[in-house]
């Protein structure tokens, strides 16, 4: 019996852990929101033990954060640490982008267009909720494809929740047109460069992205939409 109860606690844990990336990723938390650890265990019909382990788990990444008296929190992102994120994903996309080319097959190409082609037809539809999502597994497939662990590890598991909140705040300023373009140019520039010189191209594709943003320039990233939110928030920054 007490095997039995400790699995279904680990199960729980990671239904609660799933739930809040689940919940980043689709925007339905944004930065600065606070999670309630009791409204979360009624909502997922579990104790608030396993939602605890999940927090912990989540903090550690740094996907949310406690402030003493004031509660948990989806954390802020600055600008300075935005420009961060991307300097890591540039270099370790680039890596992912080297071995792939090392190790390209006809079948890898053919994966790496399908992922593509999901995004295009996102734009076509205008479907913007789709085309982030296709944006996301169109990387994802490149991280995959560079058949080392390592590094798909890291960018899925630490990486890919900052990126999609970026890319959710940002990308609307552009059409689904224009982003898809890009998109296809960047597949065309991984598949047919020099491999001797790809890691670098990658590099400076998201340089040219981060400067195209405008990023910046900006005050904080993600202000509190009201002053409730602040005062529990604090001055906390990323």
């Amino acid at each position: 019996m007490p095997v039995r109860k400790s699995k279904t606690r680990v199960s729980a844990s990671v239904r609660v852990e799933q739930h809040i990336r689940h919940a980043i990723y689709t925007g339905v938390l944004k930065p600065r929101e606070r999670i309630i650890e009791e409204d979360l265990a009624k909502q997922l019909e579990c104790s608030r033990g396993p939602v605890r382990e999940a927090l912990l788990r989540l903090e550690r990444d740094g996907l949310i954060v406690t402030v003493s008296r004031r509660g948990t929190f989806i954390r802020d992102i600055s600008a300075e640490s935005i420009e961060v994120v991307f300097s890591m994903r540039a270099k370790l996309e680039a890596l992912c982008v080297r071995y792939l080319r090392q190790e390209l097959t006809e079948e890898h190409e053919q994966t790496l267009r399908q992922a593509l082609d999901h995004m295009r037809i996102a734009a076509a539809r205008n479907d913007e909720e789709r085309f982030l999502q296709a944006d996301m597994e169109l990387h994802q497939t490149i991280w995959r494809l560079s058949n080392r662990e390592a590094l798909y590890r890291n960018l899925t598991i630490v990486m890919n929740p900052y990126i999609f909140m970026v890319a959710r705040i940002y990308s609307s300023r552009m059409p689904l047109q224009n982003r898809y373009l890009n998109h296809e140019e960047y597949v065309e520039m991984i598949l047919t460069s020099p491999v001797s010189r790809v890691e670098k191209l990658v590099e400076e594709y998201f340089r040219k992205l981060f400067d195209g943003l405008g990023i910046q320039n900006l005050s904080p990233l993600m202000v509190p939409q009201n002053a409730a939110r602040a005062n529990s928030y604090g001055d906390f920054e990323a």
